[in-house]
């Protein structure tokens, strides 16, 4: 990866990829500009051996281009798009491949901006998913397809997409992808079957690669891991490039792609993803072992802790390489103590978001899934008792020393 899809002799020998800082390309001839624009809105297939030309920063950019190949390396993809935040990826793709009158199925929980986008935007727009639980296993998700295969029946539409987010934002809960394609190839119809899009957020791309498992695309936040400083916002769709195409001229139009800066920022930061999340990966075994032991902790949420009897046991060890480094647990007694816990700290830094360098502790039930009706957080199982961490790279026995104070407190 450190040196795919970038030549030195293309930029004055540069070692790294200059920023491309400007709005628009210069064309050679007005042949090449018609040819370019003809791939940009999909006009025609790509002939052999062609590229398309620089157009304009909101459709393509070196440093966008580069970044993409990199990151298509990384999820073991064909292609990739770059995003203006993981939520422009996540509401582009949804909005590629649903129409009005489509339904689609969705795991839950999911993260608050999808919880919201799911809920309140789509069905605007004449699309209305069925969700399932992620605890509820393969029978729910079975039921949860019937139910909007019919609801797409009733408003003439079809099952437009099947959409998972594993392991689940912030419960852990996980999804079989195999069984997601499984689904998805029984839904389809003359025209096709729906994609599979799997939110790897939470694992990706280094501890659980979708598409090896199924998964059509797979959508990231980059701001959380690959960005990993937690100074830009940016995502992230991978997959077959016939997939993408699609998703590619809905970026092109909506405008939600990546600015060149944070592609510049980010193709610096891919340089350490490994290093960065092996660390974190390291320190949040030994934090959660240390919170599993605790008197006033009443649970981990750790993927690492399933028993060997445990239903998602198995599905664990098939498609996550690691826990991660982002879990949630839960204190003895309800908001008031777990607020308590989160203004004790000194270390770990109060504030949303995870995968970044520093140690993250937020409280989701008021914080990122706030908008979720507190019935529906109750039976997501996001109580009010609830702290989400996110670990980094620092040294481990300071977290612990931070934690032990704090749960004093």
């Amino acid at each position: 990866m450190m040196g795919y899809g970038y030549a030195p002799e293309l930029s004055e020998g540069a070692l790294k990829p200059p920023l491309f800082q400007t709005s628009t390309f210069v064309f050679r001839n007005a042949e090449e500009g018609k040819a370019s624009f003809e791939l940009a809105y999909g006009l025609r297939e790509k002939r052999r051996g062609e590229e398309m030309g620089l157009i304009y920063s909101r459709i393509n950019n070196p440093n966008l281009e580069v970044l993409e190949d990199r990151l298509a390396v990384w999820d073991g993809a064909e292609k990739a798009l770059a995003f203006a935040s993981g939520m422009a990826a996540i509401s582009t793709s949804l909005m590629t491949f649903l129409k009005p009158g489509d339904s689609f199925v969705f795991s839950e929980p999911v993260y608050g901006g999808t919880e919201y986008l799911v809920h309140n935007i789509l069905p605007q727009f004449g699309v209305k998913g069925v969700g399932f639980m992620a605890e509820g296993g393969e029978t729910a998700f079975r039921e949860a397809a019937m139910a909007a295969t019919a609801k797409a029946a009733q408003s003439g539409g079809k099952v437009g997409v099947v959409y998972l987010e594993t392991p689940a934002n912030p419960t852990n809960g996980l999804i079989d992808i195999a069984l997601a394609r499984e689904i998805s190839e029984s839904l389809a119809t003359p025209a096709g079957r729906p994609p599979v899009i799997v939110d790897n957020t939470f694992l990706g791309p280094i501890w659980q690669t979708p598409l090896k498992l199924g998964a059509d695309l797979c959508v990231t936040s980059l701001t959380k891991y690959v960005g990993g400083h937690s100074d830009l916002i940016a995502g992230a769709v991978s997959g077959d490039a016939a997939w993408l195409a699609p998703v590619g001229v809905m970026r092109t139009i909506f405008g939600t792609m990546t600015d060149p800066h944070t592609a510049w920022l980010l193709l610096r930061s891919l340089e350490t993803l490994k290093v960065r999340m092996d660390a974190a990966e390291t320190g949040a075994r030994k934090v959660a072992a240390y919170l599993n032991t605790h008197p006033r902790v009443k649970s981990v949420w750790y993927l690492g802790f399933l028993p060997k009897d445990h239903p998602d046991r198995a599905l664990y060890e098939r498609q996550c390489l690691t826990a991660g480094s982002t879990f949630a647990f839960e204190v003895q007694g309800g908001e008031k103590e777990a607020f308590a816990v989160l203004d004790a700290l000194k270390i770990i830094k109060l504030a949303v978001s995870l995968g970044g360098t520093e140690t993250l502790a937020s409280h989701p039930a008021a914080m990122t899934h706030s908008d979720v009706p507190p019935e529906s957080r109750k039976r997501l199982g996001i109580t009010d008792s609830l702290i989400r961490l996110s670990i980094g790279i620092e040294n481990p026995d300071d977290l612990i020393a931070d934690l032990d104070q704090a749960l004093k407190a």
